[in-house]
Formats: C-alpha cells, structure tokens, sequence
C-alpha cells in the first residue's frame, strides 16, 4: 500500500506537470486537468499519500498510526475546501461538471 500510494502520487505529480504547486495558487496560463490520474480522482496526489499512509499505520500496526491517518484526512479536506473553492473561481462551471463526475479522494466513493 505504501509503495503503491506514492506511486500514484508521484505519477499524479509528474502528469499535472507545470500546473501543480507546493502551494495552494493558480499560475499564469492554468489548465484544469481532467485525465490521468485526474481521470479517476480530483485530488490523486492527496488520495495517493493518504493510501500510503494508512499503509504504513498497517504496518506499524498501532493506534497511533491511525490517528495521523485521521489528521492526515482532516488536514487534507481541509486543503481540499480552499483549493476547490479556487478553481471554481477560476474555471467556474467547467469546474463545477467535473466535481459533479469525478470524486474527490476515492474513486466512486468520497
């Protein structure tokens, strides 16, 4: 689950190409992008990482372990609000179908 959770994420990364930021910011020229791993969910970096943490919490097998996965979840739903809310700005109903067809973290589900 870890190896495959940072899979996805790095190759999320790599696909999104000039378009991702560390920080929440539309840059000059921003597509929305819509395929590749944002195909499957609107958030694949964020879905990959929490995959590899809560593979790693099975590892570890500890509570401790599944209590950063709830952080992780609370912290990255809370990022998740802001960003959405800044590329309904800036793409508007485009953006607004898209949510409508495509989860946010788990495909089919959340």
């Amino acid at each position: 689950m870890l190896v495959a959770g940072l899979g996805f994420s790095i190759r999320a990364r790599r696909y999104l190409g000039r378009n991702w930021s560390g920080t929440i910011t539309l840059k000059e020229d921003h597509e929305l992008i819509r395929t590749g791993p944002c195909g499957w969910v609107r958030h694949p970096i964020y879905t990959g990482l929490l995959l590899a943490f809560v593979g790693s919490a099975a590892a570890l097998g500890q509570w401790r372990g599944l209590a950063a996965v709830g952080l992780a979840i609370v912290a990255f739903l809370l990022k998740i609000r802001l960003e959405e809310r800044w590329m309904i700005e800036a793409f508007g109903d485009t953006y607004r179908l898209y949510r409508s067809e495509v989860r946010a973290l788990i495909p089919f589900v959340l």
